[in-house]
């Protein structure tokens, strides 16, 4: 099946949407956006996801001139769109991505006065595997950045780390931030067993603040730390990653080395049972 990929009001195939050049997403990274998994064609949590979309735009200062009804319309029609391709294709819709760029703008930093673009994008996604590995890396996340806490389309930095990552066989790159203190994945929060407790970094490490994450913290107890460190992660008996596709991903090896027990273990099992039964009483947790 093909991605359906809706532009400023434009819904066409993958292959045929269009951005401008020189909008300022394509030229400077310039733009905020949601990836949202899809559950019998409803986007999950998208209350939330629209709610961080907010405050991800407000962080870099990019104005969002559509209300969420409005967002909401056009992710039904591209979901709807991409769901008729799904079903002659025997497959299902299962990812969601809404950005949103400065639009089109000068070959430089400086914005434009024009309205931002939209483009919200719905197609099938890859199963992961029953676990994972993770590899650490030397690069930081910069927790006094100024689009720190935001979920920004400058994406380079995860790119480079990730491809490190998948050289060394793993699916997911771990980064420390400027105090050297474990923060995220490139696209995933990291939760780990230290004493016997579930602990996850702090937002003040210069984390995202996932989505999946936060359910994880309400429907289970986490103890949020600031001063967790990779050895802190090798050491841990078990461990997880957390994201929109993920759900709960348990971590069988850290830079190639087995965690203390076969995963998952008692508390990523925990984490996982509720966060299941979650998701079967609403798809769309306010």
């Amino acid at each position: 099946m093909s991605t359906w990929v809706w532009v400023d009001g434009n819904l066409s195939p993958s292959g045929e949407a269009r951005v401008a050049a020189l909008d300022h997403g394509v030229t400077v990274g310039d733009g905020v956006f949601e990836t949202c998994k899809v559950v019998d064609g409803t986007p999950f949590a998208l209350t939330r996801h629209l709610a961080r979309l907010r405050r991800s735009a407000d962080i870099i200062g990019l104005r969002l001139p559509w209300d969420d009804e409005a967002l909401r319309s056009a992710c039904a029609e591209t979901i709807g769109a991409a769901e008729i391709d799904a079903a002659n294709a025997g497959s299902g819709v299962a990812r969601l991505r809404i950005t949103v760029t400065g639009g089109p703008g000068p070959l430089g930093s400086d914005r434009s006065d024009v309205p931002p673009t939209l483009v919200i994008a719905a197609g099938p996604g890859s199963p992961w595997p029953a676990t994972t590995s993770v590899a650490t890396v030397p690069w930081i996340r910069n927790e006094r950045s100024a689009v720190a806490g935001a979920k920004t389309t400058s994406y380079a930095e995860n790119v480079v780390a990730l491809a490190e990552a998948h050289r060394h066989g793993a699916s997911e790159a771990l980064m420390a931030n400027s105090r050297g203190v474990l923060s995220e994945g490139t696209g995933s929060n990291v939760f780990l067993e230290l004493d016997g407790l579930l602990c996850t970094p702090s937002l003040a490490t210069g984390c995202l603040a996932g989505i999946t994450r936060a359910l994880v913290c309400e429907v289970v107890e986490v103890v949020e730390r600031d001063d967790l460190t990779f050895d802190d992660l090798r050491r841990s008996s078990e461990a997880f990653l957390t994201s929109s596709t993920r759900d709960i991903h348990p971590i069988d090896l850290v830079d190639g080395t087995p965690l203390g027990q076969p995963a998952p273990g008692p508390l990523t099992t925990e984490a996982m049972t509720a966060l299941r039964d979650l998701q079967a009483d609403t798809l769309d947790p306010a």
